[in-house]
């Protein structure tokens, strides 16, 4: 303490010297041994705790910024979801007047505008296709397969002459994917079992 410097300084200054026997000059502790152990388990304790929340926000933080991550991914993967929902209706159309094109070109037939015309259709369905799957989307084609309710809605049933009862026996409109997300299911005919 300043109080026992300030003497220390003085008894030197008048030349008295005292020796380390001197009860006097022993350094007083205001607390004891096993109050100091006692503060220093404490102090351990607290460390410890706030190591532990320290680990707990980290690892909170990191869960956060991947969580974040992947929201960012897949805003970019699906932000055109809705765009791909409106196309793909574009696609239904462009298909079946190219059906309806074909059933009037037949290959004898002396029109060859009609022809140039189903030829046309028929690369722009084509060139259409190639651009879905450039960024994902994917026409889903489940005849045969087994109904899946996340992809499919059943809008009939139909008798199950050579298929498996629950498989997909027609397709009346066709279901899209878009990176493997079913942004419109397919409208099919579930095969049943015929009843007698």
């Amino acid at each position: 303490s300043p109080c026992a410097f300030s003497t220390a300084a003085q008894q030197r200054s008048t030349g008295d010297e005292c020796g380390p026997e001197d009860p006097s000059e022993e350094p007083k502790h205001p607390l004891s041994d096993c109050a100091l152990e006692h503060k220093a388990i404490k102090l351990e304790e607290q460390v410890r705790d706030l190591t532990e929340r320290y680990r707990k926000a980290l690892a909170d933080s990191e869960n956060v910024r991947r969580r974040t991550q992947k929201f960012v991914e897949d805003a970019k993967l699906f932000g055109i979801q809705s765009f791909c929902r409106d196309l793909v209706e574009v696609a239904d159309i462009l298909e079946k007047t190219a059906e309806s094109a074909a059933g009037h070109a037949e290959p004898s037939d002396p029109n060859p505008t009609l022809q140039k015309i189903y030829e046309g259709l028929s690369l722009l369905e084509a060139k259409l296709q190639s651009v879905f799957a450039k960024h994902g989307l994917q026409k889903m084609n489940p005849v045969g397969g087994r109904y899946d309710p996340y992809d499919h809605e059943i809008i009939c049933h139909v008798p199950a002459e050579g298929m498996q009862p629950g498989t997909v026996a027609l397709v009346t409109q066709d279901g899209y994917k878009l990176h493997g997300r079913t942004i419109r299911h397919a409208l099919v005919g579930v095969a049943v079992e015929a009843q007698e």
